[in-house]
């Protein structure tokens, strides 16, 4: 088995390096892949020291599976020459994830919207993945109706600028700044870029990726999202209506049997999640667990995961390794 990391200088192409190395996966060689300016550098991955290459040798290598991780510009280009070339490509922009020929994976919630020798997989945006792996268990058990999400957002989601800003303005240093506005001791209720709906685009992918993954197309959904200086993971509030009347201790059961999912909710102890613990961890925290009193039917929780991780490279090699284990490739 080779895989092929595209972007792997970045944070969560060096994120995968790292999930890779735990992963059950049988790999005979990595190939890490970047942008000309990267390439030369070295990798080292299970000990053994790797040289950056470009796109087209990558190619010519023929891995098994690429995990793409080099923004949505870069993967249209590319993807589609690697999938000629008979490569899975498991991307993690948002380059295809909207396209109706194209699966949106989490393995747990929806691996069976994959095809064999399906060549080119979406990997969705890092807020879905947590939430999805949240809510797909209660959707099976009581069905969602409605959807109401608040994220608060780490800047790691940005990437190394947002951190170099967020570090320039911690220690006084007047530098480049990557969001409007400062980030140190602030909040910016504006992830990525706005639409002509007063929506950004990191809201309408939270409705829009939810809803296909979900497999249901015109569930009501709305989202707020928040950049918050933080680095351990993304967190959310999510209001969920549902079409079944339930219990919190109906809550707390389906939750817990629900891969990768762990119910931290002692708020009398102070247990609650948090992005402090969730930070290089493979686990979905869901805690605040209560009734909305407010409405029939529905629920308030509050979500946190790693975003580098469970949020992206972790999410990816959980797909490579269901591809593996189905016999899909």
């Amino acid at each position: 088995m080779k895989i092929a990391i595209v972007g792997v200088t970045g944070l969560v192409g060096q994120t995968m390096i790292k999930v890779l190395n735990d992963s059950s996966l049988t790999i005979s060689e990595l190939i890490p892949v970047a942008s000309e300016k990267s390439v030369g550098k070295s990798v080292v991955f299970r000990n053994k020291a790797y040289s950056v290459i470009g796109m087209q040798q990558a190619i010519t290598l023929q891995p098994d599976i690429a995990l793409f991780s080099c923004g949505g510009a870069v993967s249209k280009e590319w993807a589609q020459e690697f999938a000629k070339a008979g490569i899975t490509v498991i991307d993690n922009s948002s380059a295809w994830r909207m396209d109706n020929l194209v699966p949106l994976i989490v393995p747990s919630v929806n691996g069976h919207a994959i095809k064999p020798k399906c060549r080119i997989i979406a990997n969705p945006n890092c807020s879905t993945i947590q939430m999805g792996m949240a809510l797909a268990p209660l959707h099976r058990a009581f069905g969602v109706q409605r959807l109401v999400i608040s994220t608060y957002q780490s800047i790691t989601g940005t990437g190394v600028k947002a951190i170099q800003q967020f570090e320039n303005e911690r220690n006084g240093i007047v530098g480049d700044m990557v969001y409007p506005h400062p980030i140190d001791g602030n909040v910016i209720p504006h992830c990525d870029q706005f639409l002509e709906n007063g929506y950004t685009k990191e809201e309408m992918k939270l409705i829009q990726e939810t809803r296909k993954i979900l497999e249901n197309n015109t569930m009501p959904i709305t989202a707020t999202a928040v950049r918050v200086p933080t680095t351990g993971g993304h967190s959310e509030s999510v209001n969920v209506t549902f079409d079944k009347p339930f219990t919190i201790a109906q809550i707390k059961d389906v939750l817990q049997k629900a891969p990768a999912v762990k119910v931290y909710d002692n708020p009398q102890a102070n247990e609650y999640p948090m992005p402090i613990i969730s930070k290089d961890t493979d686990t979905v925290f869901v805690g605040r667990l209560r009734i909305d009193e407010s409405f029939p039917n529905s629920l308030n929780m509050w979500i946190v995961a790693d975003n580098l991780r469970i949020g992206a490279a972790t999410n990816a090699v959980w797909i490579a390794e269901y591809l593996v284990e189905n016999n899909l490739l």
